[in-house]
């Protein structure tokens, strides 16, 4: 089912927000952004007031909406709940999964480092999102699947996508990953996926950083 369209202006929001791309303390404007996306202003007003209640956006007088501030230790906190949440997932999986479903995540990444030598963004954004998606069904815990699920929502995949240095790292990761999974090694899973994800926070924070964006 497609997202509404003001899951989709946020979603795009996120992604220049975290990646640098809109600063802290940047207006944005509601008509810019809204002819950059080819909407309307409603879904627009809709994502910022979602936005605003995610501590992303403020809503400041005279100014409208602008960018909330953003640490160097929000970034870090928020890679390290992903990594923690993710890695207890990944060990639940090493400990129950079949042949079957260890072929199946090994095709689908398969797939994923076809789309990477190829550098197709698109195809590595959908691809990694769908490999990790497929270990969260594996680990057979919604609950604990739907709050990675929100945490993620801060992690601007395009950037990744696009990074050439991140697209070496995944590639080493899923191989050791995969490995992991085949020993049925509940603790190289844990800590392999929990390092995919911290080492993704110091790689954006390096870019930040490259960008003086805390300044």
């Amino acid at each position: 089912m497609r997202p509404q369209l003001s899951d989709e202006v946020a979603t795009a929001l996120r992604e220049r927000i975290m990646s640098g791309e809109l600063r802290p303390g940047a207006r944005i404007r509601l008509e810019e952004v809204a002819a950059q996306l080819g909407v309307s202003i409603t879904p627009v007003r809709e994502a910022l007031l979602t936005l605003r209640g995610e501590d992303m956006v403020e809503l400041q007088p005279r100014k409208g909406y602008v960018v909330a501030p953003l640490a160097k230790q929000d970034i870090a906190d928020l890679f390290q709940l992903q990594g923690d949440i993710a890695g207890e997932l990944a060990a639940r999986v090493a400990e129950r999964i079949t042949d079957a479903q260890l072929s199946e995540l090994t095709v689908a990444n398969a797939a994923l480092l076809r789309a990477a030598r190829a550098r197709k963004v698109d195809e590595i954004e959908r691809l990694e999102y769908e490999f990790h998606r497929t270990i969260n069904r594996l680990a057979d815990a919604r609950k604990l699947s739907w709050f990675l699920h929100t945490a993620t929502r801060y992690t601007p995949a395009r950037f990744y996508a696009a990074d050439q240095a991140w697209r070496a790292s995944m590639r080493q990761d899923h191989e050791l990953l995969l490995g992991a999974f085949e020993q049925r090694s509940p603790a190289a899973a844990r800590t392999i996926m929990t390092g995919h994800f911290t080492d993704g926070a110091a790689l954006l924070i390096k870019h930040l950083d490259d960008l003086a964006i805390w300044t």
